[in-house]
């Protein structure tokens, strides 16, 4: 048999902080900074986000040094729960988490690609028939994602190279805009912020619109977990999928934490609550090198938009193959081609991502999922008190941290958000939590006796 290559700390920690950094980074600021009133909350937001969520990567690392098999998440909910609860978080997956995803990247890429190529617009309409309309952006993004898709049908250690160069490229790119930013405070003498102590208070904003203002910056921040659906594939993961948690997420919150400083050190705080289609990172080059500044920040989102949908499209199909063997999926989802790699469930994955992009209504179902996606979360999490009971004698070869303040706080916050979630934006949380109640039948069909 052909000796497959696995991935080391490096490719795994490339693999955390590709999936985390798209395009959020440089749009969510806008609709925050309206809910969030002053700069002080706004960096108080970001910093909290990057906390919260070390500690759910602290809580994955135990979970995923002790059981490291392809499927990552749902193999934990399944070993905590039951079947239902893994395939209920399989199911959400597919039908929106990482296709929904992949499928507003992609699109994301090809619009900022449009801003270099005029030809790729939404306005460019190449096909319509009965109000259906094939734009130009949905091709290219269509076209990115089967790419992509057939670019990882190749063993994961070639793919995770791919990978590498993608997150190192963003990273890199983000640093130039931090570090722009640095150089033109320096070449100014001035700022646009200076820091006032009474506006870190919840006297003007409860902690409820404090919370469910976090809904940007967490979702900027998300993916993380998709290591653990690889986890199979890494060299050592008792040891290496632990450190690849800590050091991406935390690479990532610095790397945030820093551009959002940059934003409200050059810009006024109302043109970044105003700024045009919430593009914050754009009016932020545009002010610092002009004209050119929109054609500059174009190429950084493509770069970390392109990175993204590889590491999302990599990691995603491992959960399908993980439930095809447990047969919760199609059958040939669970076929690995030559390379080791789960080709059938990666060409399913596109095929969705793709119908997703066509319909248009990818941006609902995303933020339709934003309280699922926490309830798992918190599900997730909790398995590790659960496990601890139900499994004692279970080989940990990295328990969490300060056990059970970590996983106990998180918990604490995580519900303390889908609270808030429930009370001022019901018209996400609710059909959220009907998504993934939809696959309880789908469940029962799936195991029903021939």
């Amino acid at each position: 048999m052909k000796n497959i290559q696995k991935m080391n700390l490096f490719d795994a920690v490339m693999l955390v902080m590709g999936s985390m950094i798209g395009s959020g980074i440089f749009i969510v600021s806008a609709g925050m900074s309206r809910e969030l009133l002053s700069p002080e909350m706004l960096l108080l937001a970001w910093v909290g986000t990057g906390l919260f969520t070390l500690l759910a990567a602290l809580s994955y690392a135990e979970l995923g040094a002790a059981m490291p098999k392809a499927g990552g998440q749902y193999v934990y909910l399944q070993a905590a729960y039951g079947k239902l609860f893994g395939f209920l978080y399989g199911w959400t997956l597919f039908t929106v988490i990482q296709t929904g995803t992949i499928a507003a990247v992609a699109v994301a890429f090809a619009r900022f690609t449009g801003v270099l190529i005029p030809q790729i617009s939404e306005q460019q309409i190449l096909f319509s028939v009965a109000g259906f309309k094939l734009s130009t952006v949905q091709v290219l993004a269509i076209s990115t994602i089967f790419l992509l898709t057939l670019s990882n049908f190749r063993e994961v250690k070639k793919a995770a190279f791919l990978q590498n160069i993608f997150t190192v490229s963003k990273v890199l790119a983000l640093l130039f805009l931090i570090g722009s930013g640095m150089y033109w405070l320096m070449g100014n003498n001035s700022s646009q912020w200076q820091f006032n102590s009474q506006n870190v208070s919840f006297s003007n904003l409860s902690p409820v619109l404090f919370a469910a203002a976090l809904v940007g910056s967490i979702f900027s921040s998300d993916a993380w977990n998709n290591i653990t659906f690889s986890a199979s594939e890494i060299n050592r993961p008792d040891r290496n999928l632990p450190k690849a948690l800590v050091i991406g997420t935390s690479g990532v919150t610095l790397l945030y934490v820093l551009a959002n400083f940059m934003y409200v050190q050059v810009l006024p705080f109302d043109a970044i609550q105003h700024a045009p289609s919430d593009r914050v990172g754009t009016l932020f080059m545009q002010t610092l090198f002009g004209e050119y500044g929109a054609y500059m920040m174009a190429i950084l989102i493509m770069v970390s938009t392109f990175g993204c949908i590889n590491g999302l499209t990599m990691s995603g199909a491992r959960v399908y193959y993980a439930m095809a063997k447990d047969g919760l999926f199609f059958k040939q989802a669970a076929i690995l081609n030559k390379n080791q790699s789960p080709q059938v469930a990666l060409l399913i994955q596109g095929v969705w991502a793709a119908l997703l992009t066509l319909s248009g209504s990818y941006g609902d179902l995303l933020d339709y999922v934003v309280f699922a996606v926490l309830l798992f979360y918190i599900l997730t999490v909790a398995a590790v008190f659960v496990l601890r009971k139900k499994q004692p004698d279970l080989d940990r070869p990295y328990k969490v941290w300060a056990y059970p303040f970590i996983p106990l706080l998180y918990i604490v916050i995580a519900t303390g958000i889908c609270i808030s979630l429930l009370l001022l934006k019901p018209e996400f949380s609710y059909p959220g939590l009907g998504i993934v109640l939809a696959g309880i039948p789908i469940y029962y069909w799936v195991q029903r006796k021939p």
